[in-house]
This record gives structure tokens, C-alpha cells and sequence, in this order.
């Protein structure tokens, strides 16, 4: 019978979402992540697979776990865990498999229409007291734009970047791509999307949206340089890792109006210090790094978990595995 520890912040509600998927004859036992270390020390010993979320582990911790088999991330990021130590011990980690591209790529959608048609000023205009102050407040027929006719650069076609591609297509977008790993040609073609090389596509997109992990070829990737390279009437959008744009470049070209915008559910600092320029800046539009969280992920991203614990169970690799 295969033991599973899961360390979790999650309401139990939503824990049992995740975890109503496994196998009958599955021991699934639920810890809260906040376990002092001798108690999750004790506990990891026996464990035959470690489901984490948050995707951190304390190393003393870690080194206990001589048993597993795995561990399972239920978050798509691993930048946050010491893949060098469970190479050390043998242990294969294991990612969400893009189980959360739905929630993230619509998310996505949400920021860029959000900061297109101004729905925070919107909303805030029309409740002010009297209301006839702030009905008409913005002119959104000199102000706001839609998605229909612009070009929308996607930086990093994985899951993630590959479902945003599908819903801006609804939105009869012309869509770009850059990655270091192009998709075949007949992914080209069913997402419409065409492959340039970075430079280019900052040069031509009215819309850059960022989908890519964080690691060292990805932080800084956008940096002074490559926010030179944009349109004045630019939007940049990212819903991966605070660290793949240099904020303190970010928030000098919004104050200079060197682009338009930025909508951000990352940033650098989470939360952010009080200081940070970018919490005073008009055309910022922010979300406190929840693209990937929904009521609706927790069903998924535990019926992908499940199947992974059982592949690897049975003898098999697992799916999604990260680090080299």
C-alpha cells in the first residue's frame, strides 16, 4: 500500500479536491505545511511520495525521506527547491504538468481585457457618490482598445503559453512566439502562430505576455534593453515569475511612458515592499499572484497528481519531472 504525505497551506475543503483522486488502496495522510521540522522529520521516513504545496521542503526534512519515491509538486514552479539535493538522494521531483494552464492562460486574458477597457476605474467611477460624478469620468472611446486587430507576442510556448494562443485566437489576434525550443511546425500552424526571435517580436507586439519558467537563462529577461525595444503603446503582461522582468527597469520605462502598461500577478518581492513604484504607478494593473489558483484547479491538478504517483508506483518515469 503506498504511503503519501502531503504538507499543505490549503483549507482542508480544497486539500480533499486534490486528494479525492487517489487510489483506494492509497494511504494519503494531510499535514499542515507548518509543521515544526522534528514532526515532518517523523514523519517523512515512512513515506513512499511527498505531495508539496507550497513547492518548498526544509532540507533537514528532506534528508529524511530515504524512502520516497517521488515528490510531487503541486505547483507549476520549482524555483523555490533544492532539486541539487534530491539528485544527491535519488529523488525524481515532479511538477503540475501544466495542470494549471486553464486558470493561468484565462487569468492571462483577464489582465489584458482588465487593462484594456480600464474595468477597475470603470468599476470605482460608477460607485462614487453622487453617481453622475463618475459615469462618464473616462472617456473610453479615446482610452480603451481591444484585443481584435493587435498583434500579441507570447514569450515561452509551453502549456501555459499554448492555451493563451488558443482563447487569443477567439479574439482574431495575430500571434507571435519566441522560444529557445520552436514547436513543430503543425503546432504552428494549429495554434497560428508564428516563431521570431525576440528582439523582433518586442519590436512588433502590441501585447507581450510572459509564460516561461524562472531559471538563469530566464531572469532579467526583460530588462532595460528589451523594453526599449517595445511599442510606446505596448502592454506588458506576466503571470510566471516576478524575477524574469528587472522591475527597476519596468517601472522606469511605465513612469516615462516609455510603454503604455504593465499587468503583473509577480513581482520580484511578493508581497511587495510599501515602497516599490510600481504600487503608485496609473498604468499598472496588479494581482497578488494568484493566476494559477482557482476553486477549479485543485480537482485537476490532483487527478494529474494521482496518475503521476501511479505511473511511477508501477515502475514507470514520471511526467513532468524537472531539473536535468
Amino acid at each position: 500500500m503506498p504511503s503519501v504525505l502531503f504538507f499543505t497551506s490549503l483549507a482542508p475543503e480544497l486539500a480533499h479536491l486534490l486528494t479525492q483522486h487517489a487510489p483506494a488502496d492509497y494511504q494519503v495522510a494531510i499535514h499542515p505545511h507548518s509543521l515544526p521540522i522534528p514532526e515532518k522529520t517523523r514523519l517523512i521516513q515512512e513515506a513512499d511520495f511527498l505531495i508539496l504545496f507550497p513547492g518548498y521542503i526544509e532540507d533537514a526534512v528532506l534528508r529524511a525521506g530515504r524512502r520516497l519515491k517521488l515528490i510531487q509538486l503541486v505547483s507549476a514552479g520549482f524555483d523555490r527547491f533544492n532539486l541539487a539535493l534530491c539528485r544527491e538522494m535519488g529523488i525524481p521531483v515532479a511538477n503540475n504538468g501544466g495542470s494549471n494552464a486553464i486558470d493561468v492562460a484565462e487569468h492571462t486574458l483577464a489582465l489584458i481585457l482588465g487593462f484594456y477597457r480600464r474595468l477597475v476605474e470603470m468599476d470605482r467611477n460608477v460607485r462614487m457618490d453622487p453617481p453622475e460624478q463618475g459615469w462618464r469620468a473616462i472617456d473610453s472611446g479615446a482610452t480603451t482598445y481591444t484585443i481584435y486587430g493587435k498583434t500579441v507576442g507570447i514569450i515561452g510556448l509551453g502549456n501555459i503559453g499554448r492555451r493563451v494562443a488558443r482563447l487569443l485566437r477567439a479574439f482574431e489576434a495575430d500571434l507571435l512566439y519566441y522560444d529557445p525550443y520552436p514547436v513543430p511546425e503543425a503546432v504552428e500552424r494549429e495554434l497560428g502562430v508564428r516563431r521570431m526571435e525576440l528582439a523582433d517580436l518586442l519590436a512588433q507586439a502590441d501585447v507581450v505576455t510572459l509564460h516561461v519558467p524562472l531559471n538563469d537563462q530566464t531572469r532579467g529577461l526583460i530588462g532595460a534593453t528589451e523594453l526599449a525595444r517595445m511599442k510606446p503603446t505596448a502592454l506588458l503582461v506576466n503571470t510566471c515569475r516576478g524575477p524574469v522582468v528587472d522591475e527597476a527597469a519596468l517601472a522606469a520605462a511605465l513612469e516615462r511612458g516609455q510603454i503604455r502598461g504593465a499587468a503583473l500577478d509577480v513581482l520580484e518581492q511578493e508581497p511587495p515592499a510599501p515602497g516599490n513604484p510600481l504600487l503608485r504607478l496609473p498604468n499598472v494593473l496588479l494581482t497578488p499572484h494568484t493566476a494559477g489558483v482557482t476553486y477549479d484547479t485543485w480537482s485537476r491538478r490532483g487527478e494529474f497528481i494521482f496518475q503521476n504517483l501511479q505511473r511511477v508506483w508501477q515502475g514507470q518515469p514520471p511526467l513532468a519531472q524537472v531539473g536535468p
